[in-house]
């Protein structure tokens, strides 16, 4: 579990979307990912101006959009990016051979690699899942692009543990430059001069779980206890009739302050 600050770790990788992301964190003073699964464009652009101000990264589902459109959703959602300084995560958790992830990363009606930060892969199908996201980036963009490899899932009963974690991480260091970091419930084993941003799902201060299998724990168990880096909050900040604005910066305080505890 690092102790360093996200600062000291922004100075120390080599990786500049990490820098870039640790920046962020230092600079807005969070470790908050907005999760905003919604199914039009008009209401995932304004929840995203609300929170905003409180998080780091914003995690979207593009393909759950009814009304998609490169120019009415993701030229918007950039200008938001630049106005509000944040990442874009497009959980998209790819899992196929290299050749065929590397056009649905770059092609087709979403052409993600042109616009996420980041994205995130399953282990299930080996390295050259890796080898084909990053050759579609290298193609598509000179910005800098990153990897999360998906070591534990939130659901109840995944199958995500043991062996196929333990190799999911052995994946992930067949490329250093492109995987950033996991999808994980704590705080990976690691090696020598490895440094994994690590972002966890399934964070809330008020729900247990919900009738489809999430589980919730909480963001002191989440930052504070299993040494994560980022959480992930999704109907935690606007479903239910929740107000965005009060709980963005609710959890943006709740994980902060468990940052700063743990490092102290």
């Amino acid at each position: 579990m690092s102790s360093m600050s996200y600062a000291e770790r922004a100075t120390k990788t080599s990786n500049p979307l990490v820098k870039k992301l640790f920046t962020i964190m230092e600079e807005k003073k969070t470790n908050l990912c907005a999760s905003v699964d919604v199914r039009t464009t008009k209401e995932f652009l304004e929840l995203i101006e609300k929170l905003a101000p409180f998080i780091c990264v914003v995690k979207t589902h593009i393909d759950i959009l009814d009304d998609f459109t490169y120019d009415g959703t993701i030229l918007p959602l950039l200008e938001l990016k630049k106005k509000h300084n944040f990442l874009i995560f497009e959980d998209r958790k790819f899992a196929d051979i290299g050749n065929t992830v590397k056009l649905q990363y770059s092609a087709g009606v979403y052409k993600i690699s042109t616009w996420a930060d980041i994205t995130n892969a399953h282990g299930v199908t080996g390295p050259g899942i890796v080898a084909g996201l990053k050759a579609a980036a290298e193609e598509t963009t000179t910005e800098p692009r990153g990897l999360l490899m998906l070591a534990q899932l939130s659901s109840k009963g995944s199958i995500a543990t043991g062996e196929y974690t333990k190799q999911t991480i052995d994946i992930a260091r067949t490329d250093k430059s492109f995987v950033v970091g996991f999808i994980a419930q704590h705080k990976v084993e690691e090696q020598e001069g490895e440094d994994w941003v690590v972002m966890t799902p399934g964070v809330g201060l008020d729900d247990k779980g919900d009738a489809l299998g999430q589980q919730y724990r909480t963001v002191s168990e989440v930052v504070g206890k299993e040494g994560c880096d980022i959480i992930i909050v999704g109907r935690g900040l606007f479903g239910k009739g929740r107000d965005p604005l009060v709980e963005g910066k609710r959890y943006q305080e709740a994980g902060w302050n468990s940052y700063l505890n743990r490092i102290q």
